[in-house]
């Protein structure tokens, strides 16, 4: 089952609200990120506030700027890909 993003919000202090297609929702920190390399944009405050869940699931900003919402839904639940069912072994060289 495809875990879906079904709300985002921007909260101070560069964190998001999330909320997941399985009931999963909670606050994750991006405060990190905040300013640094493709982030710099997040330096006015009101770029951040226009996250949006997109069509194809990712938690983006616009088409340049978006977050895999996998990535997120790991970091609020504390769950790791095996748990989730994702193959995280590569046969690429």
């Amino acid at each position: 089952m495809l875990i879906r993003p079904i709300q985002v919000r921007a909260l101070p202090n560069y964190r998001l609200y999330l909320e997941f297609s399985d009931g999963a929702k909670g606050e994750v920190d991006l405060s990190g990120l905040a300013g640094k390399g493709v982030f710099e944009v997040w330096n006015d405050y009101s770029f951040f506030e226009q996250v949006h869940v997109a069509e194809h699931r990712a938690i983006q900003w616009n088409a340049e700027l978006e977050l895999c919402p996998d990535a997120l839904y790991m970091q609020l639940t504390g769950k790791t890909p095996e748990v989730l069912g994702f193959d995280i072994t590569s046969t690429s060289p």
